[in-house]
């Protein structure tokens, strides 16, 4: 899309599992229509726990993953929407709306498909990715991500892309452009503008 509509100076922004598929843009199509690339609660660099990676959750948390999926994947969905959002923490709200809203667009997709996002966001390794990363990047993370652990993502991130910026939401659920967007939009408009 961006070669077909001949798009320049792009900025990629990334939020979860979107923060591969900017960085994979990168490593197959080069940057030289990207001037910025922003992570935002991103599961990169490798979201799973492997013998060279000993920072991420183990294997089989994302076995138990799929296989709430695989047995009641409406109410798994709604289920995961609290820590997502940070509800289950004191003075964390978000409206019934969108949590319904949330579950409407998960439900679109196929059980397989849903099952194989798991998959994807928990063993696919970016790191060779990100090694190819030569825009300025920005790393936004909640330190209170129950989904995507800042420390197994964010802050790796920010490691591996040589001269990123690291932007730490203190308290911050993963779902944070929903919970905060005035404090996300302000954030990545003035680096967006910068």
């Amino acid at each position: 899309l961006i070669e077909k509509l001949d798009l320049k100076n792009v900025v990629l922004a990334g939020f979860s599992m979107g923060g591969g598929d900017v960085t994979r843009y990168i490593a197959r199509h080069g940057s030289a229509r990207v001037a910025k690339l922003a992570l935002i609660s991103a599961v990169t660099p490798l979201f799973m726990k492997t013998a060279d990676h000993p920072v991420g959750p183990e294997k089989s948390l994302f076995d138990g993953i799929r296989a709430g999926l695989a047995a009641d994947r409406a109410q798994f969905l709604d289920d995961v929407s609290t820590i997502f959002y940070g509800t289950n923490r004191p003075g964390a709200a978000v409206s019934q709306g969108v949590f319904k809203q949330t579950l409407q667009i998960a439900l679109q997709a196929s059980l397989k498909a849903t099952i194989d996002c798991v998959t994807a966001f928990s063993e696919t390794d970016f790191r060779p990715d990100m090694a190819k990363i030569d825009v300025p990047t920005l790393v936004m993370h909640g330190d209170d991500d129950q989904i995507v652990p800042i420390g197994a993502a964010g802050l790796m991130s920010a490691k591996l892309v040589k001269g990123a910026t690291l932007k730490v939401y203190p308290g911050l659920p993963h779902g944070m452009c929903a919970t905060h967007p005035e404090v996300i939009n302000a954030d990545l408009l003035a680096f967006i503008k910068g």
